[in-house]
Order: structure tokens, then C-alpha cells, then sequence
């Protein structure tokens, strides 16, 4: 029985090295998964801005807001740039079917920032829009 459980101990210590060994090895050539956040050079190096656009909402009030669209890349922001009259005809047409009450609160921009992203990026070929930050807004 002595033989049998240093046998069972070895190969016990030998898989587990190796799974050991393998898992390094993923971890090395993968990465942790971990996507490092862009440096503020990074951000404004694939950002494409959106001057004031002065549009009427759902019930006759009007808004003045203009926006930063941060892009995955420089083609990308290439590509937004070329794109500028689809981009403010979308933020307009979505602007259009809102009313003041949809921008209360932090929720209320946070949801025209997700549509207006979903929608750009269904027009972009070359990347595609991490993040919409809104620049001014006022409402009247």
C-alpha cells in the first residue's frame, strides 16, 4: 500500500504543476482581462466634438446642448468627423421625441448618452463610440 500512495502522491504533484504551469502561461499571453482606461491625451486624441445644436423638443421647449464622442480609435474619430451631418441628424431626431422631464436627473442624460451611442454606432464602419459625454445643456 506504501508504493501505491507515493505513486498517487506524485502524480497528484505532477498535475497539479502542470495546471500550475499552464494557467501561467494563459495568464502571460492573455493578459488579466483587465482593460486599462485610457489616458485623458488618449481620450481627446479620439474624440470628436459636436458644436451647440439648438433643437425643439417633443412639447415646443427647446434645448441648447452640444456633446464630446469619444471613439474606439483615430480611424474611427476619422470616420465620425466625415460622418458629422448623420451624427447631429440623429442627436436632433432623438432630441426631437424627448421632453424636459426625460433630462431630470442623472438618469435622464445617462439614457440620451446610451441612445445616442447605440445609434451612432449603427451608422459607423471603421469603430465605434465608447462613451458620449455631454459638453453644455440648457434647457428652456
Amino acid at each position: 500500500m506504501s508504493k501505491l500512495w507515493k505513486v498517487m502522491l506524485i502524480t497528484l504533484v505532477t498535475i497539479t504543476l502542470i495546471a500550475l504551469v499552464a494557467l501561467v502561461v494563459i495568464l502571460k499571453f492573455t493578459g488579466n482581462g483587465e482593460k486599462k482606461a485610457p489616458t485623458a491625451d488618449e481620450i481627446v486624441a479620439s474624440s470628436v466634438d459636436v458644436p451647440e445644436i439648438t433643437t425643439n423638443l417633443a412639447d415646443g421647449s427647446f434645448i441648447k446642448i452640444s456633446f464630446k464622442i469619444q471613439m474606439d480609435s483615430e480611424d474611427a474619430k476619422s470616420e465620425a468627423e466625415k460622418r458629422d451631418f448623420q451624427i447631429k441628424d440623429i442627436i436632433i431626431e432623438q432630441l426631437s421625441q424627448m421632453k424636459p422631464a426625460d433630462f431630470n436627473g442623472e438618469q435622464g442624460k445617462m439614457n440620451l448618452k446610451t441612445r445616442l451611442k447605440e445609434k451612432i454606432n449603427q451608422i459607423m464602419q471603421d469603430g465605434k463610440v465608447e462613451q458620449v459625454y455631454i459638453t453644455s445643456f440648457i434647457l428652456q
